[in-house]
C-alpha cells in the first residue's frame, strides 16, 4: 500500500502540470509516449516485444498520431484531414503486419500478429481521442473544460466502485474476468460519478461562469461514463487472463503499467467524441 501511495502521489505530481499546461505540445507529447508504452506491453504480452521489425512501425504510429493531431488542432477541418492520416497510417500497419507473415513464411502464427495490431490501434486510437477531446473546440474552450471529464469519470468511478465493493459488496459482476468486482460496487461507481459530474458542472458554471457545456450534457457523462469506465477495466483485465499476467507493466510501481492505470480513461476518451459529436448535430 505504502508503495502505491508514493507511486500515486509522484505520477499526480508529474501529470497535473501537464494537464495544467495542456494548451502546449507537453500534452499531446505525453499522450504519445503513453500510447508507445502501451503499445510496447501489448507486444510483451502477446511475446512480440522482441520482434522489432514488427513492433517498431506500431511504436511510429503511437508516437506520431497524438502530436499530429495536436499540429492539425489550427486548421478549419482538423478531425477531417487527420482521419485520412490516421487511416492511412492504421492501413498501412495493417498490410505491413500481414507482410510479416508472408514473408516470415508463416513462421508466425496469423491471428497473434492480427491480435497484436488489432489490440495495438485500439491503444493507440484510445490515446489519440485523448488528444482530440482536448483540443476539438465546437464552442470557444470546450476542450479546455472537457478533457478534464476523461480522467475524473474514470479515476472516480474506480476509486468509488471499489469502496462501495468493499463496504456493501455481495453479488459478483464477473468473477470469470475480474473476481473481485461485484454489482453494489459497479452501482456505487456509477452513482457517485454521476454526482462528480453534477458537482463539475456547477464548478464550471458558477466558479469560471462557463456554459459551453449544458447540465443535461453531463448528465449524460455521468451515466454512460462510468459504465464505459468499467467496461474499459474489464476488458483489460480479460486480456490479461488471456495471456495469464497480473499487470501488463510496472511503469508504476504498485499499480502496473500503462494499460494497467489507464485503461478505464482509454475507453472514456473515444465515447467522449462520440457524445460530443451527437450533441454538435442539434
Amino acid at each position: 500500500m505504502k508503495k502505491r501511495i508514493i507511486t500515486a502521489i509522484v505520477a499526480i505530481l508529474i501529470f497535473a502540470p501537464i494537464c495544467i499546461f495542456s494548451e502546449y505540445i507537453i500534452y499531446p507529447i505525453a499522450m504519445s509516449i503513453l500510447a508507445a508504452v502501451g503499445v510496447f506491453e501489448i507486444a510483451k504480452c502477446i511475446g512480440f516485444h522482441k520482434k522489432l521489425v514488427l513492433t517498431i512501425p506500431a511504436y511510429i504510429v503511437a508516437l506520431a498520431l497524438p502530436i499530429l493531431r495536436f499540429f492539425l488542432s489550427n486548421k478549419s477541418k482538423p478531425n477531417s484531414v487527420f482521419m485520412l492520416y490516421a487511416m492511412a497510417s492504421v492501413f498501412v500497419l495493417l498490410v505491413f503486419c500481414l507482410g510479416y507473415v508472408m514473408f516470415n513464411k508463416n513462421k508466425y502464427k496469423l491471428s497473434d500478429v492480427l491480435t497484436f495490431f488489432a489490440l495495438s490501434v485500439y491503444v493507440i486510437g484510445c490515446f489519440v481521442a485523448m488528444v482530440i477531446v482536448r483540443y476539438t473546440e465546437l464552442v470557444p474552450q470546450q476542450g479546455l473544460y472537457m478533457f478534464p471529464i476523461m480522467f475524473l469519470s474514470a479515476w472516480i468511478c474506480d476509486t468509488f466502485a471499489y469502496f462501495t465493493g468493499r463496504l456493501i459488496g455481495k453479488h459478483k459482476l464477473i468473477p470469470d474476468i475480474s473476481p473481485k468486482k461485484t454489482i453494489e460496487g459497479a452501482i456505487g461507481g456509477i452513482v457517485f460519478t454521476f454526482i462528480a459530474m453534477m458537482g463539475y458542472g456547477c464548478l464550471i458554471k458558477f466558479a469560471f461562469h462557463y456554459d459551453g457545456i449544458s447540465f443535461v450534457h453531463l448528465a449524460i457523462f455521468g451515466i454512460v461514463l462510468p459504465v464505459v469506465s468499467q467496461i474499459g477495466d474489464l476488458i483489460a483485465s480479460c486480456i490479461k487472463r488471456q495471456y495469464n499476467i497480473k499487470d501488463f507493466g510496472n511503469v508504476f510501481p504498485g499499480h502496473g503499467g500503462v494499460i494497467d492505470r489507464f485503461d478505464s480513461p482509454m475507453l472514456v476518451a473515444p465515447v467522449i467524441c462520440v457524445i460530443n459529436a451527437i450533441f454538435a448535430l442539434f
